[in-house]
């Protein structure tokens, strides 16, 4: 039995032990640890204390303007995948391939007159899943125009063109021995129009080419003021307020280096174009006429000197085939404006009780037509009185 305790009693003091050993290392554990504690330091301004994704706040961006996004919807692609963003205009040599790239799902092309009517089979358009492509091979000269690419807005299957977000470029292609862009005409006829913009189309194929604008009898040379008469390369020249004397035969020369051409003629025909339809005014010698009488139903219009107005009548007597008498006529007004009255009058004679009716004159010039219109009586003729 002592043995048995005393054994007992030693595992008791072993175990105890044990864990004092234990309890002194955790405890040492923790002093160590305190002692290596560091302070936390201040945040720096503008970083952040903890590390992983760091918070940015984004700076608003501007809204892109309807120029900037233009500016990089439409790019010309060069050798080797190169891009480059195109301006207003760009210059490629003849027999170079042009292809033109134009961000939109879909888009649709617009080109110069002369692809639209025959490219030759050297005209390609394809249609990507982000982009459209243009592509022109043996390009020459009469390539040159304007080029553009409009995005199409489509609902299900049915799509228009956004053109508020079309883009264009103007296409030269300098040819050494076309400074114009051919023509199959020897002569073309523009109509010059009182107050409006006319255009004399001389394109030349290189921007670098120096155009003026000549008359052919007497053989002159125009004068290109800017205001009166403008030259612009991608157009021509615009006569802005057509005159008379501006009528007749002119032509373009284009000069580059020691290279000098004519372009086709242009046979200018002055049109005073009125600025508006007629407005024409009606007026009947009586609203009631006795059988037998005369009637007379004039038809005025008040516009510009020189402007030709068209009458055409509508009367009751029409319908039995009562022919049509009137007379016409074209009068002077005296004031600052140079102004004309234009008059047409109807003459019946001898009412009958057919002529009763509605009377209508339309006046037209070349902006429009307008009609007015009188209802006229017939009455019975008065017996005479007895005396």
């Amino acid at each position: 039995m002592p043995l048995e305790s005393g054994s007992k009693w030693r595992l008791v003091l072993s175990a105890l032990f044990i864990c004092a050993v234990i309890f002194e290392l955790d405890a040492q554990e923790q002093r160590a640890t305190q002692g290596r504690t560091l302070k936390p330091s201040k945040p720096k301004l503008g970083k952040s204390t903890k590390k992983g994704p760091r918070a940015v706040t984004a700076k608003p961006k501007s809204k892109a303007t309807p120029a900037a996004e233009a500016q990089t919807l439409l790019t010309q692609v060069l050798n080797r995948g190169k891009f480059k963003k195109v301006g207003e205009t760009i210059s490629v040599q003849t027999g170079d391939t042009l292809e033109l790239r134009c961000r939109g799902k879909p888009v649709q092309w617009s080109v110069p007159p002369y692809l639209e009517e025959d490219d030759d089979g050297r005209l390609r358009i394809v249609q990507h899943e982000r982009y459209g492509t243009l592509t022109l091979v043996n390009t020459t000269g009469a390539d040159t125009g304007e080029y553009t690419c409009y995005p199409m807005y489509c609902e299900d299957t049915d799509c228009r063109k956004e053109y508020n977000k079309a883009v264009k470029v103007f296409v030269f292609f300098p040819d050494p021995q076309e400074l114009f862009v051919p023509s199959s005409d020897y002569y073309e006829v523009i109509q010059l129009r009182t107050n409006w913009p006319t255009v004399l189309p001389c394109q030349v194929t290189s921007p670098e080419a120096k155009v003026t604008l000549h008359r052919e009898y007497p053989p002159v040379e125009v004068a290109v003021d800017g205001t009166e008469i403008s030259f612009n390369v991608k157009k021509g020249f615009t006569i802005h307020r057509p005159r008379p004397y501006h009528a007749g035969a002119l032509y373009c020369v284009a000069s580059l280096g020691t290279l000098r051409q004519s372009s086709t003629k242009y046979m200018l025909i002055y049109v005073n174009y009125p600025m508006a339809p007629p407005a024409p005014v009606i007026q009947a010698s009586s609203s009631s006429v006795a059988v037998g009488e005369n009637l007379r139903v004039s038809c005025t219009v008040m516009g510009e000197q020189d402007v030709v107005v068209e009458f055409t009548w509508e009367y009751p007597g029409q319908e039995i085939g009562r022919p049509l008498y009137t007379q016409d006529g074209i009068s002077p007004v005296g004031g600052g404006a140079a102004r004309q009255q234009s008059q047409s009058v109807l003459l019946v004679d001898e009412v009958r009780d057919v002529d009763q009716g509605t009377y209508t004159c339309t006046a037209q010039n070349l902006q429009g037509a307008k009609s007015v219109s009188t209802n006229i009586k017939v009455v019975p003729k008065a017996k005479p009185r007895k005396p």
